[in-house]
């Protein structure tokens, strides 16, 4: 007579954690959601559904008239411009400091593992300044500029040049103490200099990586130049901002349109060049 095979009771040994990891969520998430006075079943109201009615019903059509849409694109290429530019000028910030404040060029710890007390002193005050830098909200120092050199993308050029300096920074020297660092080691040992070794050892290791977030980097800074020009930065944000202060729904529409296309080609443009890089 065949024995039955024994029944197999499988249970996930991760449930009960992810549970109460659950459970605890919710539980930190209901206050907030208090304080925030989140009532999302305002939107259902009969009342309200008829005045968001009327607000959307003047957003068509788009317009489409030759001297809007020359202006159309003339603030596009200025918010293209805006952001490449405070691109560029964050990194040329970015990158000496992020060599700076990283720990994969420091002699003492590559060799040893353990960082001398000359080296931490020297990274410590060049990590708080790329917390400072990053800390400020692009929008908040867009507002500081705009009162500095006027309304225009400059102000939208220079906030988003010490922002993005800052997180660029951050991140890079993480990267840079990510790759493998043997081959840094070797190079460091043999006498080369410390240049030598991040150009030779640590740039090829990293250099996707780097070319990757760089590039996520000129999505977000297309992103952030549209909400500055909300405060007088130029660009898309501030004819959407004028078009709504005038009631131009179409107009609104039409600049909403092309933002998107705006965010799709360099979405694809990003996804062309990783794609090479890889």
């Amino acid at each position: 007579m065949p024995v039955a095979a024994p029944r197999l009771h499988w249970q996930d040994p991760a449930a009960r954690p992810r549970l109460l990891i659950t459970l605890a969520a919710l539980i930190l998430l209901w206050p907030g959601l208090q304080i925030t006075e989140f009532r999302p079943q305002i939107l259902f109201d009969a009342q309200n559904r008829e005045v968001m009615g009327r607000f959307l019903s003047g957003f068509w059509p788009p317009e489409v008239g030759s001297e809007f849409l020359r202006l159309l694109g003339r603030a596009t290429l200025e918010t293209l411009a805006m952001a490449t530019a405070g691109l560029v000028l964050a990194l040329l910030l970015a990158v000496p400091l992020s060599l700076i404040a990283t720990r994969a060029l420091s002699i003492s710890t590559v060799l040893s593992g353990t960082p001398s007390g000359v080296g931490r002193w020297v990274r410590y005050p060049v990590r708080v300044v790329l917390v400072v830098l990053r800390s400020i909200p692009e929008i908040v120092w867009a507002l500081l500029f705009v009162r500095a050199v006027g309304l225009g993308p400059t102000a939208g050029v220079f906030a988003i040049a010490i922002t993005y300096s800052g997180m660029l920074g951050k991140v890079y020297a993480e990267i840079y103490e990510s790759v493998d660092a043997q081959p840094t080691r070797a190079l460091l040992q043999s006498g080369s200099s410390r240049l030598a070794a991040f150009l030779y050892a640590v740039l090829p290791n990293a250099a996707q990586e780097l070319t990757s977030y760089t590039l996520y980097r000129w999505e977000c800074a297309v992103r952030a130049s549209v909400i500055m020009g909300f405060v007088g930065a130029g660009g898309l944000g501030q004819m959407i901002d004028l078009s709504i202060r005038m009631f131009a729904g179409g107009e609104v529409v039409s600049i909403l349109l092309t933002f998107l296309l705006l965010v799709l080609l360099a979405d694809q443009v990003s996804l062309h060049l990783r794609r090479r890089l890889a």
